[in-house]
């Protein structure tokens, strides 16, 4: 069944219940940690199992050799946002980088060609001799003026980086700097149809709003087909299983049964996997905050301004086995397209269909409670937020109106639009 988003601002009744049947009634630091209400017995057993794997620090050797960080929990706090934070100096490193060439052979149908020696990610710990690389972060500073006079500092990352015997990396080599999203509602967002993303785009602007929003088709690496996808910072992985998957064999080292070794052994076993992809499905959304007076005009403002072009607030999930998954008016606040943002946040590097200038837009339900769950969190693809209000003036692109609205709005209006985001 094909269910159109809500248009901007015309359904606003019960966007307190942001999950639907799956919203929790926690906006405390531990309001990302929950499973969905309605869970069977069995599924509730499922849940708890897959916290394991989630939760377990690995050690050799399963973990690595090569590495980013030993737990999923090392990146997810709280399940929450993880760090702009990668260095050789500590263990594990939040942040991770992308790697791709443009001339070879592409890893996957329709992918990114793999660096000689380095794949498609960095791994910047091992367990034994040297990482592939080392990388050193720093931000750059740069003054952003609102309309009334009030200075915004906006900061961007720079990385130096090189092999980890010193030398420096290829020639000709793209690389894209990202952090870990916040994990809840994955299940809803899974359960979303896929007629309802392809009703949504309009790679062409047929009607001319300025937004085009587009699907991604990734390699489903399961199936050995090519999907939707919706997953990621550029909507690059179809299924929510494949993305845990990767992010045990990419993040860690460890192999598993969609990334198996090449004589099939497997550091996590099929029922690791599994247990773990349902853990993460299954963790709730908490209930918005009660607005008051500026929230609700702030929640108009959202519209005005154009924000709801892209951060589409309402979806309809269409069926799943879980029950509080299926069928349900949510309110995650986006339409997981890829959107053109602008040079600014350009990260140069194509992932599938996605370009460089294109990002798949983030869900913003839970952003009010991001650094509350994980403190010192920040925004983004790669963490150079600080603040909502950064987020928002590094926009561009598609969404330039919408920035430029809130930019040169009066300081009642951008406090208001803030304090409508604070209750999502």
């Amino acid at each position: 069944m094909v269910v159109m988003a809500a248009s901007c601002g015309d359904n606003t009744t019960g966007e307190d219940r942001q999950g639907g049947d799956a919203t929790i009634d926690d906006r405390s630091a531990l309001a990302f940690t929950h499973a969905v209400p309605g869970l069977d017995a069995a599924q509730q057993e499922q849940h708890l199992l897959g916290r394991g794997p989630f939760a377990f620090h690995w050690a050799a050797p399963q973990l690595g050799p090569l590495f980013n960080h030993d737990s999923c929990v090392a990146c997810h706090l709280n399940n929450g946002r993880g760090l702009s934070q990668i260095s050789p100096g500590v263990f594990g490193s939040q942040g991770l980088i992308r790697v791709s060439m443009d001339d070879g052979i592409p890893a996957v149908p329709g992918g990114q060609v793999p660096v000689p020696e380095l794949g498609l990610q960095l791994q910047d710990h091992a367990t034994v001799g040297l990482p592939e690389a080392n990388a050193q972060l720093a931000w750059e500073d740069h003054a952003e003026q609102l309309g009334d006079g009030e200075v915004v500092m906006l900061r961007a990352p720079r990385l130096t980086v090189a092999r980890g015997n010193g030398d420096p990396l290829p020639a000709g080599i793209h690389m894209s700097y990202r952090q870990a999203p916040a994990l809840i509602g994955l299940g809803l967002l899974e359960a979303v149809p896929d007629d309802t993303l392809d009703t949504l785009a309009d790679p062409d602007d047929a009607d001319g709003d300025g937004i085009s929003g587009r699907v991604n088709q990734a390699w489903d690496a399961g199936s050995m087909t090519t999907r939707r996808g919706r997953f990621g910072h550029k909507a690059s992985v179809p299924r929510l299983v494949e993305q845990v998957a990767g992010a045990f064999a990419n993040d860690m080292g460890l192999t598993n049964q969609i990334f198996p070794e090449p004589d099939g052994m497997r550091d996590v076993n099929d029922q690791q996997l599994a247990q773990s992809a349902f853990h993460v499905s299954t963790l709730g959304v908490p209930a918005a905050a009660p607005r008051d007076g500026a929230a609700t005009r702030g929640r108009e403002r959202f519209t005005d301004f154009g924000c709801a072009g892209c951060h589409m607030p309402t979806l309809v999930t269409g069926e799943s086995d879980v029950r509080s998954l299926a069928r349900q008016q949510i309110h995650p606040y986006t339409d997981l397209l890829l959107h053109d943002m602008g040079d600014g946040l350009a990260d140069g590097r194509a992932d599938f269909l996605a370009q460089g200038l294109e990002w798949r837009t983030p869900p913003l339900w839970g952003l009010g409670l991001v650094q509350l769950v994980a403190p010192e969190a920040t925004l983004l693809h790669d963490g150079r937020a600080r603040s909502i209000t950064e987020a928002i003036l590094w926009h561009g692109g598609e969404a330039a109106d919408a920035r430029e609205a809130f930019r040169t709005a009066d300081r009642g209006d951008r406090a208001a639009l803030l304090a409508f985001l604070g209750t999502l």
